[in-house]
């Protein structure tokens, strides 16, 4: 089982390519492992062992870069054919659900090679920064069993941070990427958004976005490589690279020029976090970069940008739940969701349409504001990934009197992350800290839209400086 533990998913790749491994054995391995881990975890709530067992055997299994290599799948909106189909709410999982085809990425992943062994945990429609659906029960962090791994692929970054698989997809509509990958110790980066098609169940032209969570850049790169091949109908469609992303791990980014804001502008930042930011801060400096305080303006907007989130996540969810009663052939009602998912979404059923249309407008003069910083000359923004580190179990669940607390205790996981859904850039999460009961917390980083180039270029540079590939959670066989 230890192979999984010790190798990435290119190494696993190149020892399939080279007959020193098989598709079977590796999926053999991930088995192993998710049946004796995940009992401490709950990071995999669908298992399709069988499914994964005759794909590996299979002469069809396609001959992409990744060709045997175990991966699972978030169970939000990424579908994979005759699989359940859940997105945390329980009136799918009572009606057993299962969908009947692949989602673009899907077959993207496939394509690649790649194995699917499973779907991983989210809360309720991925609404919140913690993994603890009352339909599938929370998701422990494997480097602290008391403690979440963040959301809302929490349930992907759990398993991978215990080595189950080496990497698994996972999506990022307000900081579900970053935030996981920063608190179980992973590498995790938010494309531009219409790197990766959201189709057919949702649209490219919205705060979310797909990748994955993994231990190292080269894996970061070549998956988006695998995976960031649009599909036609993309409503955005983002500038074509001029070379693979796996060309850009190991190239000399050269000095640049990298603003750090280490605290958040509207709410507390844990000292741990910041320490964070500032220890990035000092290793990019080492590396030769011009590194000094500074931010764009346009974040100062906080208060009406959170109101404008807001309400875009309530018609979000609202819209979200209509879409998975069709697939129910009913109308999901009160009882069949979660008190804070009821409630937000009956906020979004009560907004008109003006509000919506001038939350768009302030949406689109923030996005414009934001870019300008990069164009007028800064390369990089650095930040903590979170505010706050891992939370306790409970702590950010809501409670029958307080319905909606889940949702307001997750904003200071996302105060870093969310502008950057909303401008559509790219921004990676890297495991650069420790904080001081020794815990992973990340630093990210922003580029302007569409230079995932960049990010990978950097995060390589500081993944051979510091050496976090190497390290893995504490809990093991």
């Amino acid at each position: 089982m230890d192979i999984l533990e010790r190798h990435d998913a290119t190494a696993l790749a190149g020892l399939v390519a080279s007959g020193e491994a098989s598709p079977v054995e590796l999926t053999e391995a991930a088995i192993a492992r998710i049946e004796h881990l995940d009992p401490d975890l709950n990071a995999v709530i669908h298992r399709s062992f069988d499914k994964a067992l005759e794909a590996a055997k299979s002469g069809d299994l396609a001959d992409g870069p990744f060709r045997g290599v175990p991966f699972l799948l978030k169970d939000l909106w990424p579908t994979s054919a005759g699989d359940p189909f859940h997105c945390g709410v329980g009136a799918l999982k009572a009606a057993g659900y299962v969908h009947p085809t692949d989602a673009n990425l899907v077959r993207r992943y496939r394509q690649a090679g790649l194995v699917l062994v499973g779907r991983t945990n989210t809360p309720e429609l991925g609404l919140v920064a913690t993994t603890e659906p009352l339909s599938y029960g929370p998701t422990r962090n494997p480097w602290d069993l008391q403690r979440g791994p963040g959301g809302s692929s929490g349930g992907a970054a759990a398993a991978v941070a215990a080595g189950m698989v080496p990497a698994a997809n996972a999506s990022d509509g307000g900081g579900s990427i970053r935030i996981p990958a920063a608190l179980c110790g992973l590498v995790g980066l938010k494309p531009s958004r219409g790197r990766v098609s959201m189709g057919p169940m949702q649209d490219e032209w919205g705060l979310s976005v797909q990748h994955v969570v993994c231990h190292t850049v080269r894996d970061c790169a070549g998956l988006l490589d695998v995976s960031a091949l649009p599909f036609a109908g993309d409503g955005v469609i983002a500038p074509a690279p001029e070379r693979p992303y796996t060309s850009e791990v190991g190239v000399d980014p050269g000095p640049l020029r990298i603003g750090v804001l280490d605290h958040a502008l509207h709410t507390d930042t844990d000292p741990d976090c910041t320490a964070a930011a500032l220890a990035g801060a000092r290793q990019l400096a080492e590396l030769g970069h011009d590194v000094g305080e500074g931010h764009p303006e346009a974040l100062q907007i906080g208060a009406e940008l959170g109101e404008v989130f807001t309400n875009q996540w309530a018609v979000n969810c609202r819209a979200n739940l209509a879409a998975l009663g069709a697939l129910l052939g009913r109308e999901l009602t009160e009882a069949d969701v979660e008190p804070g998912t009821w409630m937000l979404a009956e906020m979004g059923s009560g907004l008109d349409a003006l509000t919506i249309v001038r939350g768009a407008s302030v949406q689109a003069r923030f996005r414009r504001d934001m870019a300008q910083w990069w164009a007028d000359g800064y390369d990089l923004l650095l930040t903590p990934t979170t505010a706050a580190r891992a939370p306790m179990l409970g702590d950010l669940v809501a409670t029958a009197s307080e319905p909606l607390r889940a949702l307001r205790r997750s904003a200071p996981y996302a105060t870093f992350t969310s502008p950057f859904n909303v401008t559509g850039q790219p921004a990676i999460s890297l495991p650069l800290h420790r904080d001081r009961d020794g815990l992973p917390l990340g630093v990210q980083l922003v580029a302007a839209y569409g230079r995932e180039d960049m990010l990978l270029r950097v995060a390589a540079q500081l993944e051979e400086a510091v050496g976090w590939a190497a390290e893995r959670a504490p809990l093991h066989p």
